[in-house]
């Protein structure tokens, strides 16, 4: 009786679905903000839930399946015992203990004395660095250029910002020549000279670059770095990947060449630099002239970050800074132990027909599928060809990885749509299951 009273009640008090219609009826105006037209669609919703329902070994999403470094896990549980200062509010721009470590660690890498309470916002992750630099800095019919291929949410922060998206493509060096590094992939300075106008506001450029790989010579920004101080224009550097390169390539920061601090923004992750990409910390470090303005927009959204992880993070960078270049730094264990993981999957890649594309630096590896001569008229027709094979590649052989066309701009998209992007910063398990499965395919062929 007590059991069937409660059913009861639960039936009774359950929140009834809305009326679409009637709400429809009452709302006559547009319910929403025209900024969120055109930006709703997101690769990684898709891919993700389809490798989730394929049950798939997934070499799609950018994070790693170990364990950050043990040195900063229990730094965070150091943080979490830390009394009830860890669990309260901190700075809202930054915990003060991470300021400082970021601030002392990076002034010896960029070269210019960076204030750590004016030159740096801590945020939560670098996706909400880009987003207040985007908001804070770019007006309405500002135009910014964005090399490609780009990560995704450069476009729609843009569009949402009010600003104008305007495209230049990294392309492979020539087309009559294996493309075999990431390396081959080269900016035209001239085509990127072309694209500026009054209205051009900031270049958007990412080293390593996601999805390719592609680590900038230091001659390559320069000539970048002297477009901006020419047309007077600020420069968006997404460098998350910074301590992730491989054979002997070496990254430079944008900033740090001269002219370049005063109007670089320079964004940083704490997921990627110690493996701890659930941690959502990460950081805008610029001349305080720009960063004020992010702070604006940093106070209005989020206001602050959570303590316990930027205290972790801060020890990381402390510790960090006492073994820089030596064999105890993890930002020297990480790329070796990431070269070895690069190499196998481009040698498992290469086994089964697949033209690997090596990449100089970051999480992932491109390749090329035009040759596998894959049937895939029964896929959506709506669909670029990447696309259509990466659902193929899920649905038929339970291995995700991600159409690398979602990275370029409607109107380049059908000139590189025959590359997909593999993760390979993964569990050796998880890479030997995905070498597994196209072994297996490619017996069958």
């Amino acid at each position: 009786m007590g059991i069937t009273r409660t059913l009861v009640l639960l039936r009774v008090v359950r929140p009834r679905s809305p009326n679409i219609t009637a709400f429809n009826k009452i709302m006559s105006r547009q319910i929403h903000a025209r900024r969120v037209e055109g930006v709703s669609k997101n690769v990684w919703v898709e891919f993700t839930q389809l490798a989730a329902d394929y049950k798939a070994v997934n070499l799609g999403q950018g994070f790693p399946d170990f364990s950050p470094p043990k040195f900063v896990q229990e730094a965070f549980c150091t943080a979490v015992m830390g009394g009830p200062q860890m669990h309260q509010y901190t700075r809202a721009f930054g915990h003060p203990h991470l300021v400082k470590s970021l601030a002392t660690f990076f002034t010896r890498i960029v070269g210019h004395e960076i204030h750590p309470l004016e030159d740096i916002l801590v945020t939560v992750g670098a996706y909400q660095a880009l987003f207040c630099a985007f908001q804070a800095l770019v007006d309405d019919g500002d135009e910014v250029i964005i090399v490609e291929p780009f990560f995704d949410c450069y476009q729609p922060m843009v569009l949402m910002a009010g600003g104008k998206p305007v495209y230049v493509p990294l392309r492979p060096r020539s087309e009559d020549k294996m493309v075999l590094s990431s390396a081959d992939w080269v900016l035209s300075i001239e085509e990127l000279s072309s694209k500026i106008t009054p209205r051009t506001k900031a270049i958007v450029i990412n080293s390593p670059n996601n999805p390719l790989g592609k680590v900038y010579k230091r001659e390559e920004l320069q000539e970048i770095a002297d477009l901006c101080i020419k047309h007077d224009i600020l420069c968006i550097s997404d460098e998350v990947y910074e301590w992730l390169t491989y054979d002997d390539t070496k990254h430079v920061k944008i900033a740090s060449l001269p002219g370049m601090w005063e109007r670089t923004i320079t964004v940083g992750s704490a997921g990627k630099t110690f493996s701890a990409t659930g941690w959502k910390v990460g950081w805008a470090i610029s001349s305080d002239h720009i960063i004020k303005h992010m702070k604006t927009v940093h106070q209005n959204s989020i206001y602050h970050c959570a303590t316990a992880a930027q205290e972790a993070v801060a020890c990381g960078f402390d510790r960090e800074y006492e073994v820089f270049g030596t064999p105890e730094s993890y930002f020297q264990q990480l790329p070796a132990m990431l070269h070895h993981k690069r190499n196998k999957l481009a040698s498992c890649l290469e086994s089964v027909g697949l033209k690997p594309i090596m990449p100089e630096g970051g999480y992932f590896m491109v390749a090329d599928i035009s040759t596998l001569g894959v049937d895939l008229k029964d896929q959506d027709s709506k669909d670029e060809n990447d696309f259509k094979f990466v659902k193929w590649l899920i649905r038929e052989k339970g291995l995700a990885t991600i159409p690398v066309s979602a990275f370029f701009s409607p109107e380049h998209r059908k000139d590189f749509n025959k590359y997909i992007r593999f993760c390979f910063v993964k569990e050796d398990s998880t890479l030997d299951a995905a070498e597994e499965i196209l072994r297996k395919w490619s017996a069958t062929e």
